[in-house]
């Protein structure tokens, strides 16, 4: 069997301060440390004391949550830049609103939308490199996984895992709570690639 627990960054400085955020390298608050610690304590009662390994989106926020699940399995974090959340481009690190966004068409071609401002991703961007690390968190083969990604990538490493081809992904959206936890495994027998939950936050309360 082989099962991988996503999780979301808790709640980050960016946020709460209201700037744009993309890969804008906020921290987490204290508010978002102790939720990590949290999250850590979920994941080490759920996964082996030993064999467990652990990917992160590179930038602070991600990393930091890394740290904290890393110190209760005893592994060291692989930091994959391929996890980070969509690029903003110009405007990230800056207030929201001040630089205007071309907003997703209703129909068309939202894949390849290109949202004006310099710099930014599209959405197939972000898909693109998302599942690459995803087949990278697979090709390690550890059968018990954590990945530590952000609201935005983590459903691209969801319609990654259930084999969504990148063309259908246009209007895909899974809702994820910061800090949240959501469990992937893959069927013993029939080898199907399984959702066991989604958005898991009561470790939080």
């Amino acid at each position: 069997m082989r099962e991988i627990y996503l999780v979301t960054h808790p709640e980050a400085t960016h946020v709460v301060e209201k700037l744009v955020g993309g890969w804008y390298d906020a921290d987490l608050t204290a508010r978002g440390t102790e939720q990590a610690e949290r999250i850590a304590t979920s994941i080490a009662a759920r996964t082996p004391p030993r064999g467990t390994a652990l990917f992160s989106s590179d930038v602070r926020r991600t990393r930091h949550t890394a740290e904290a699940i890393a110190a209760h399995l005893d592994v060291d974090p692989v930091l994959d830049s391929g996890l980070r959340e969509q690029s903003y481009g110009a405007a990230e690190g800056l207030p929201v609103g001040i630089i205007g966004f071309e907003p997703l068409p209703v129909a068309g071609d939202r894949l390849r939308h290109h949202d004006g401002v310099e710099g930014s991703e599209t959405r197939l961007d972000l898909a693109t490199r998302v599942y690459a690390a995803l087949e990278r968190v697979i090709d390690h083969g550890a059968e018990h996984s954590v990945v530590v990604a952000h609201g935005g990538s983590a459903t691209f490493v969801i319609a990654a895992w259930i084999g969504m081809p990148l063309e259908s992904l246009g209007s895909v959206k899974f809702k994820l709570a910061p800090g949240s936890i959501s469990v992937l495994r893959q069927h013993d027998v029939a080898s199907d690639r399984q959702v066991i939950s989604l958005n898991e936050v009561e470790h939080l309360n």
